[in-house]
């Protein structure tokens, strides 16, 4: 897989090349980042002057640690490895435990299945959770829970049933929760999905944690691996010392311990969804599901992005799935009129 093949949302520059008669500034719903984020600077003073100009304390790190587990309900901090975001984590798991396989649930995240390809795993893609375990040893299982683009969601006793298996036969389960943190416990219609990080330091089992998708802030660079202290630590080890910069330590912290405005921004997204699951419906196009930060449409999806595209309006195109269409959510009501006018044409 050529990474340069790849393609993200966000990318405005290209989107301006692609479409240079749309109108100013450009409506990115091309990625899965809340439109509304958490408020800088919050509630704490604002960031003091030495969190740019001297190296991360050690303490620091550590009250970063301790809120991301208060957050995901992971009991011991040592199991939490805070990173400049999660997909530094995505590549560097396969380095570090260099398995022979890895069998990944698809159509999802395309980074995971590249980077155990690049650590040199015989990579297959399955369409069903039950086809992730095929009894060989040395195996990783790979998902996104809940999954982007489609949202499903795969419920969590079997999930720690597999990473029990696996680790059995040495190999490992990374469940990529990068949306997790808006998601109502047991799931919209009650089928079992809850977040796997309590149950750590459960073997053979790796959680990622997006900061930047939830709060808004991608830009800062800030994401969490969960996993047994040992490999826990080897992850710190491998990223290095420093590695999430001051700022990120302590807007990370703060925000982490938000639990106020976490229950608010889910509350108001929910509604923001079945909204736009709405408008894409009355437009034609036949709304797949997806999670509290995007949906996912499929019908006339080409002509729709090239319609959306003259209109300012950026949406996330699939080259292999050329009927799906995915849109993030807009974070307020100009741009909630605008997409509304497009989609009405």
């Amino acid at each position: 897989m050529d990474p340069a093949a790849l393609e993200h949302g966000g990318r405005l520059g290209a989107a301006r090349r692609r479409f240079p008669d749309a109108p100013a500034p450009f409506l990115d719903l091309s990625t899965g980042i809340n439109p509304v984020p958490w408020p800088l600077p919050g509630p704490m003073p604002a960031l003091p002057p030495a969190a740019f100009s001297r190296l991360p304390e050690p303490e620091a790190l550590e009250a970063l640690q301790r809120a991301a587990a208060l957050a995901y309900g992971v009991a011991d901090p040592g199991c939490v490895v805070a990173s400049p975001g999660t997909q530094i984590l995505i590549g560097l798991l396969p380095r570090l435990l260099p398995l022979r396989a890895a069998r990944i649930l698809g159509p999802t995240y395309a980074e995971h299945a590249l980077a155990w390809e690049a650590a040199g795993a015989a990579v297959t893609t399955v369409t069903e959770a039950g086809a992730l375990d095929a009894g060989e040893a040395g195996t990783a299982a790979v998902l996104c829970n809940p999954n982007n683009p489609d949202g499903r969601r795969v419920p969590a006793a079997p999930l720690l049933a597999l990473a029990a298996r696996l680790a059995a036969r040495g190999g490992l389960l990374v469940v990529d929760e990068a949306f997790a943190d808006l998601e109502p416990t047991g799931g919209p219609a009650g089928d079992g999905w809850r977040s796997l990080a309590p149950a750590l330091p459960a073997p053979g089992l790796v959680v990622l944690r997006s900061f930047g998708k939830t709060y808004g802030l991608a830009g800062l660079r800030l994401g969490f691996a969960l996993a047994a202290p040992g490999l826990a630590a080897r992850l710190r080890a491998a990223l290095g010392p420093w590695a999430v910069s001051g700022p990120a330590l302590a807007l990370g912290t703060a925000a982490l311990a938000d639990r106020g405005w976490l229950r608010a921004a889910a509350a108001r997204l929910a509604g923001d969804t079945a909204r736009l699951d709405r408008l894409l419906a009355a437009a034609g196009l036949r709304p797949l599901g997806g999670t509290h930060l995007f949906r996912l449409a499929e019908g006339d999806a080409a002509g729709w992005y090239e319609r959306l595209g003259r209109a300012g309006i950026l949406v996330r195109p699939f080259a292999a799935r050329p009927r799906w269409l995915r849109l993030g959510l807009p974070g307020d009501a100009a741009a909630w009129d605008r997409l509304e006018a497009a989609l009405r044409g």
